[in-house]
Formats: C-alpha cells, structure tokens, sequence
C-alpha cells in the first residue's frame, strides 16, 4: 500500500488530515534515510581518497602524486553528476520523481558494493585504479539523479508554507552521511593494526552500503509519486513536458546558470572540510587520521541543526535573505578558516570547521526548495538538477584536488583562503540577481504557492 498523499473518498476531514500527516512524516523520513545512506556512499569515497587510495591503488607514486591521483578519480564522480542530473531530470519530468529516485539509490548502492570488492594495484594492476574510476563515475551519474528526485518528493508532497523545511530533510542527509562515514571509518581503523586496516579494513564501510536495498523496496513499495506531477499527468491544460532539458535551457538558461552560483560557497568550504582537511592534516601538519576525522564528525553535528532551522526561517522570512548572509559569511571566514587550522590544534581546527559549517547551512538549508521553486513544475527536475550538478563538476570535485595542488605549489594555504572568498562572493552575487521565491505577499496569503508568481 503506498502512502497517500491525495483524499480519499468517505473520509471526515479530520481523518483524511491525519492521514495525510502519518503519511508525510513517514515520507519525510524515508526521504532523510534514504538520501543519507546514498551521500553516505558518495562521501565514503572521499574519505577513501585521502586517507587510503593513495596506497592501495597508487601504490608506486610519491605521496603528493598519490594524492593527487587519487583526488583525479574522486573528480570522476562529479564529473559524472551533470550527465546523472540531466538524465534523471528529463525521465523525471516526464514519468516522474519516484521511479527515478529508486534507480539512482539502487544504482549508488550497488556501485559502493563493488568499490569494496575491488582488487588492490598490487593484485591487478592497471586495472585495478580503472575499474576505480568507473565505479566512481557511476557513483557520480547516481548522485547527480537522486537529488532533485529526493527533494522534490519532499517540496511538491508538502504544504505551500512548509516547503523549505520539508526540503531540509533532503539537505539534513548531507552531514548525516558525513557523520556515518567518518564513524565508520574511525572504527573500523580503530579496531585493527593500519596494516590490516590498508589490506582489507577499508572496505567494510563500502560493503555496508548493502543496506540501501532495503530503502529502495520501501520507497518502490510505500510511496506515491507527488502530487503536483500527477496533476500534471491528469491537466490537458499542463501537458508533461516532452523535451523537458531542452525547454529549461531555452526560457531559464540565465536562472540555471545563477543557481548553480548559489551553491559555489557551501560547495568549495564543504569539501575542503570533509576531505581536502583530512589530506593537509595528515600529511603536512602531521595529525593522526581517526582525530582529524572525529573532528570533522564532531562538527558535522552542528549541520544537523543549522540546516533544518534555516529551511524552516527561509518558509518565515524568505530564502535569499539566509543565502546572502550564508554566502558573505563563507567569504568573511575563509581567512581565519586557514589561520585555525595551520595551528594544528585540534580545538582550534574544530572551530574553523563548525564555523564554516554554520555559514554554509545557511545557504543549502533553503537551496532545496528555492531552486525547485524558481522552475515551473514541467521541468523543474531538470532546472533544478543541472543548476545543482553543474556546481559538482565546476566547483565540487575539483576543491580537494586544487587546495592539494596550491598548496603544494605554494607552501601556503593563502591561495586556497582565497578562492573560498571568492566562491562566497558568488554565491552572493547569484543570490543577488535571482528573484525571491517566497516574498512577503506570498507568505501572507495563506493559499499562495511559493515560487508559482514566478511562472
């Protein structure tokens, strides 16, 4: 039985009230797991990249080529992202968000699987960081799928004054997944010798993602498809759009551009953090692995709060007013991020990271559902997800990699301080530029649809 979202016949209204919200908070969490246990598969990578790769797969290459090897094939997944995000965006558009969503966490979870019963270079070779890389990208075309479908399951299900909370719970599996990674990885180092921990410890926490199976059958199985695509399907008068991506670039081409400026601040601090950190402290500062990783965990709690509490205030005041003080927060704190952590004090790089976090929340706690919202429902999967994925490829994926090379090439974290300005300066400007999705007039008017006056 799946869970309904629409009215039954011969129902009071009070019973159908109550329905609806069993029904929405079940979707609401199946929405958080599901999503966290696939970011938790994404993540788990770059953890793997900068504490592990280098060794098991680049075994004959200096430490810093390594490395940088090894950042290459993380790249390879959000190259991947774009091309996942376009075509999930067009099936999803014109079949709709469920299915979608359950091939891209099917997808994820088995690619994880597989990356845990790889082969070392030492054992096969070459072929070895190949089979690597492709897993890696398919990772990346899964990615780059399930989060439009996710958060629009979550925003289109929703109520019109609730859309930015209920978007959260897509967001909130972000530094869920960082937290299960990063616990994951700190236990399974901690429970045996490195030896056996670079032989085969590595991969217990990408065979766990086995788990993501049991998600899929519940979603297949317990949830509708939103409200609003099925009234697409049903309304003459707003046909299914047949060529989705392309409609979207023509009429918003310059929007999709600008959303994916958006997410250029909470995007570069958010990788430096959970992987590029992990990298410079281990091998420049000289921390210990499972101290600089609980760190991060640590600080990752502060997200959980941040970003369910900026969603809900963005259904109150807006969402852009949250993503400029987010995105000339990052700016403002690029600096004193990097002064921290060069002390290699603990404490101190902890608050440079929660910090950063709290910045960063503020802009991707509202993203969910202002970039769903400044796209008509037609094609909003496809605006949404190339906005969202073209951030992975141009800023993303290559964060880690460029702060290893600066850093190198300069012996300064300088450099990287200032790009991360510089990518809150962006996300400024885009913020600037877009349009409020939920003005006053909007949330005043208790029937209004945020975004609809857009369209």
């Amino acid at each position: 039985m799946a869970i309904p979202l629409t009215q039954p016949e011969g129902q009071s209204a009070a019973a159908v009230s109550a329905t609806r919200r069993r029904a929405f908070r079940k979707l609401l969490a199946a929405g958080l797991v599901g999503s966290s246990i696939e970011w938790y598969d994404f993540f788990l990578y770059g953890t793997a990249a900068a504490l592990v790769f280098p060794k098991v797969f680049f075994p004959h290459a200096t430490a810093l080529t390594g490395t940088l090897l090894a950042f290459s094939t993380f790249w390879a997944g959000f190259v991947a992202r774009p091309i996942g995000g376009v075509l999930a965006g067009h099936l999803g558009d014109r079949y709709g968000r469920k299915p979608v969503v359950v091939a891209c966490l099917a997808v994820m979870g088995a690619a994880t699987f597989l990356i845990g019963c790889l082969p070392s270079a030492a054992a096969a070779g070459a072929l070895a960081p190949t089979l690597l890389v492709i897993l890696r990208f398919v990772q990346g075309l899964a990615a780059g799928g399930q989060w439009g479908g996710i958060v629009l399951l979550l925003t289109e299900s929703a109520g019109p004054k609730r859309r930015g909370f209920a978007g959260t719970f897509g967001q909130t599996s972000v530094p869920v997944a960082v937290v299960l990674s990063n616990l994951v990885f700190v236990a399974a180092g901690a429970l045996m010798p490195d030896a056996a921990f670079l032989s085969w410890g590595w991969r217990i926490p990408f065979l766990l993602s086995v788990v993501m199976f049991a998600i899929v059958l519940y979603i297949q199985a317990k949830v509708e498809d939103t409200p609003e695509f099925r009234a697409l399907q049903r309304e003459a008068s707003t046909p299914v759009v047949r060529a989705p991506l392309a409609e979207v670039v023509r009429r918003k081409g310059g929007t999709i551009l600008l959303g994916c400026g958006l997410l250029s601040a909470t995007n570069s601090l958010f990788y430096v953090s959970i992987s590029g950190l992990l990298s410079y402290g281990t091998g420049s500062l000289g921390l210990k692995r499972n101290a600089l990783l609980a760190v991060v965990l640590l600080s990752s709690v502060a997200m959980l709060a941040t970003i369910p509490w900026s969603g809900h205030l963005s259904d109150k005041v807006g969402r852009r007013p949250l993503i400029l003080i987010g995105g000339l927060g990052v700016a403002v704190w690029a600096f004193p991020y990097f002064g921290l952590v060069g002390t290699a004090s603990l404490p101190l790089i902890f608050v440079a990271v929660t910090v950063g976090f709290v910045f960063q929340c503020l802009t991707y706690g509202p993203i969910a559902s202002f970039l769903g919202e400044l796209f008509a429902p037609g094609v909003r999967y496809s605006g949404a997800s190339l906005a969202y994925q073209l951030s992975a490829i141009v800023v993303s994926g290559g964060t880690p990699f460029l702060m290893t090379a600066l850093i190198a090439q300069t012996g300064s974290t300088w450099p990287v301080a200032v790009y991360i300005t510089a990518m809150g300066l962006i996300t400024f400007a885009s913020a600037w530029f877009l349009p409020e999705t939920n003005p006053a007039e909007v949330r005043a008017d208790p029937h209004a649809v945020p975004g609809a006056h857009l369209h």
